[in-house]
């Protein structure tokens, strides 16, 4: 029976990985994070361990809980381009250095450290598929302060690649805009605050106009959450050692489209739900330059393709939900949360 530390529980990826965990496997779940919202009943289960805390002040609690647990995920970061842009330290203070001292920990103690990557750590390699032992990462110039992100973590895969030559069983995973429901709160009306499907979906809601940046014509590969915890839980399990010392894009490459073809994608489903018919008609598709949406220090990627050739093969792996599917369970998530919204119309 395995044990699992999972930091950031409470977020996105954390809470989907532990309904996961402890709907389909005997696994304990021991989890820290600063809420606690969107654990909901999980928190009876008798294998979930969860205490509410910050990585930066409970470090006596983690320390125990590493020694204590057999496979440690990090999953808490900053994960929004406009905290990239408009507070580089903190993404580079949360990300990195908070961070830091749990890879060293893993190592001292022979712990099976799991770590989430980014897709962003490619930046704006020109290659049709994203190779994780291939592709070069490139990056703008410092003044465009959005790639503190993705240097922040290709340091730490750098640092953690390190540790592994040294003995550290290790793996890191690159996320590919996993969309879901949970993501962020679609009632954040703040623009940039959240991901671009959360912003959309908010903005539907709300009857709002979506803004698009550059005319939406960058791409992204979306994958639905659930096809990435299937992932990350063989990760986990970690058969015969095969992930050990591994790089994994976790993404799927059929579902590559623009942000405007999401947008349009988005509106046509909204008109086909009662609950989202009568606000999706007021939404009108509008075009704002990068600079004017997040201001001078963004850069933008115009596509994004995982290659997930390793993935598939060594844990016997692959994606199932189509675009649309995906979106469908998004919708279907929060079709019954939608009266808070009404607020911010004021």
């Amino acid at each position: 029976m395995k044990k699992i530390l999972i930091l950031g529980v409470n977020g996105f990826i954390g809470h989907h990985l532990s309904k996961r965990i402890l709907e389909t496997t005997d696994w304990e779940v021991y989890g820290m994070d600063m809420q606690n919202d969107r654990l909901g009943e999980l928190l009876n289960h008798p294998r979930m361990h969860f205490f509410e805390g910050d990585i930066t002040i409970n470090k006596e609690w983690i320390e125990y809980h590493i020694r204590k647990c057999d496979v440690i995920l990090p999953l808490v970061a900053i994960a929004t381009p406009s905290t990239y842009v408009q507070k580089p330290l903190r993404v580079f203070e949360l990300d990195f250095e908070a961070n830091l001292p749990f890879v060293r920990s893993a190592a001292k103690y022979g712990k099976h450290l799991i770590f989430p990557s980014t897709s962003e750590v490619y930046g704006m390699s020109p290659d049709a598929e994203f190779d994780p032992e291939s592709s070069d990462l490139v990056y703008g110039p410092i003044n465009k302060s959005r790639w503190i992100y993705a240097c922040s973590k290709q340091l730490m895969d750098r640092v953690i690649w390190g540790y592994g030559m040294e003995g550290l069983n290790f793996t890191l995973f690159r996320p590919f805009n996993w969309i879901g429901a949970g993501l962020d709160s679609i009632h954040t009306p703040k623009e940039g605050s959240s991901r671009v499907l959360t912003q959309f979906l908010g903005h539907i809601v709300r009857g709002e106009n979506i803004q698009l940046v550059d005319g939406g014509a960058q791409k992204r590969s979306f994958t639905y959450v659930d096809d990435g915890i299937d992932a990350l839980v063989r990760i986990i399990a970690n058969k015969d050692g095969v992930a050990t010392g591994k790089i994994y894009n976790i993404g799927n490459p059929v579902n590559n489209y623009s942000i405007k073809e999401l947008a349009g994608m988005m509106l046509e489903l909204a008109a086909e739900y009662p609950e989202y018919r009568d606000t999706a008609k007021k939404v009108n598709l509008v075009e704002i330059t990068a600079q004017g949406y997040y201001g001078t220090g963004y850069q933008d990627v115009q596509n994004r393709v995982p290659k997930i050739d390793n993935t598939k093969s060594e844990l016997g792996w692959a994606p199932q939900y189509p675009m649309r599917d995906a979106l469908v369970k998004i919708f279907d998530s929060y079709k019954d949360k939608l009266s808070d919204a009404e607020q911010l119309n004021n």
